[in-house]
């Protein structure tokens, strides 16, 4: 497991513990395509469990230069793709079914 990975887990379970989850327009709408019933509470109940197998790496923001999470777990039989900025808030970037690897989703 990479270094940085347990600190991130930590913080986003602490920024989750807090109501600190912040869900972008983009993720809102991403979420309400999933079709399956979960809202923002649901979410991010899934995002405080993650765990590092979840992982998928992270990558730098082409805008911001921050670095970006991605974790991809598997929820009622569909893996989803979600990606995370940490700030004082855990901005919830994208939230969707994971269609392959995508760069820039």
């Amino acid at each position: 497991m990479p270094q940085w990975l347990a600190r991130v887990l930590v913080r986003i379970r602490r920024l989750a513990a807090q109501g600190k989850i912040v869900f972008t327009g983009k993720a809102l709408e991403e979420l309400q395509v999933l079709d399956l019933g979960l809202d923002e509470r649901d979410a991010t109940e899934i995002i405080a469990g993650l765990w590092a197998k979840n992982s998928a790496g992270r990558v730098r923001s082409p805008q911001t230069g921050e670095w970006l999470y991605v974790f991809r777990p598997r929820v009622a039989d569909l893996l989803l793709y979600i990606k995370l900025a940490l700030r004082s808030d855990c901005v919830v970037v994208s939230f969707h079914q994971d269609f392959g690897d995508e760069k820039d989703a």
